[in-house]
């Protein structure tokens, strides 16, 4: 049986980092880079400026085999950029408006088959330009769709989230965000059985950064998975990207929720070993390749 298309939805752009340096990136951009070393052949829907950093995100695209199809041109908006700065280990943006990826059309975007399974974010749909692409795409694609929430300041609405939330089968998030879109201080797990139910999830992923990730499905069985403590760790750029691209690809090849945690938190482990969200070498992606017999 064939496998149902990947359609990754959303923001391209590049990390500029304190020493001067530039990373390419963004979420979707990351799930989809991954899930290409994979693979699994996603569609990416995006857009670039006219520039020369557009031209190195189609370079890198072609170099890497991806498909080009849904990554469009933007004569008037510059590509996207974020400026990261890194405390006590931890990442924060300074995230840049009226980017290319906020102006995504939908008229360009071409027919997809039905059945696929659709991931976004949630930064992208700050503009309502991109916002209506999305909702073409979601209408026509009756496959699952993944929501990896971003919550960026002060790109966030907690009401827009929520409803996004309303749209979508699977969601990853992490535990702050959790609790920021919660209206109490319930305990994770119990407040990941409400979550789900409120909003009719087949499934809730929650990181924890150092301590791991929970799962829970709509039965109510939880997983739990605690990265080695021996791990090193460069930075956590796109460890949360590493690790819902995993969960996409458990669903996609239909893993056990136990397995896909693990695997998820094993590559996002590796990931943090090296700089930036993206890595260029497919050596890093081989051993998983043949562990995980993809």
């Amino acid at each position: 049986m064939a496998k149902p298309a990947l359609y990754i939805f959303g923001e391209v752009l590049f990390d500029h980092f304190p020493d001067g340096s530039a990373v390419l990136g963004g979420a979707p951009f990351n799930v989809a880079w991954h899930l290409q070393a994979f693979g699994q052949q996603p569609l990416f829907i995006s857009r670039v400026g006219d520039d020369g950093t557009g031209k190195q995100v189609k370079q890198a695209m072609q170099e890497w085999g991806m498909n080009m199809a849904g990554l469009q041109t933007d004569s008037v908006h510059p590509t996207g950029k974020v400026q990261v700065d890194i405390s006590d280990g931890e990442p924060g943006y300074l995230i840049v408006p009226e980017q290319a990826y906020d102006f995504i059309a939908d008229e360009t975007l071409q027919a997809l088959p039905a059945a696929g399974l659709l991931y976004h974010g949630s930064l992208a749909l700050r503009n309502p330009v991109s916002r209506q692409a999305w909702e073409r795409l979601k209408a026509g694609c009756t496959g699952l769709v993944f929501l990896d929430v971003n919550l960026r300041e002060p790109w966030w609405r907690k009401a827009e989230v929520l409803a996004l939330a309303g749209e979508a089968d699977w969601i990853k998030l992490n535990h702050v965000e959790l609790a920021a879109l919660q209206a109490d201080n319930a305990p994770v797990e119990t407040a990941m059985r409400r979550f789900i139910d409120d909003y009719r999830l087949q499934g809730l992923v929650v990181t924890r950064g150092k301590q791991g990730a929970l799962a829970m499905d709509a039965g109510g069985n939880q997983v739990e998975v605690v990265p080695a403590q021996s791990m090193p760790v460069v930075d956590t750029v796109g460890a949360g990207d590493a690790f819902a691209a995993v969960l996409l690809l458990g669903l996609q090849l239909h893993w056990p929720l136990s397995l896909s945690l693990q695997r998820a938190q094993s590559f996002a482990s590796a990931l943090v070993g090296r700089r930036g969200a993206t890595v260029h070498d497919p050596a890093f992606y081989r051993d998983f390749v043949t562990e995980w017999e993809i």
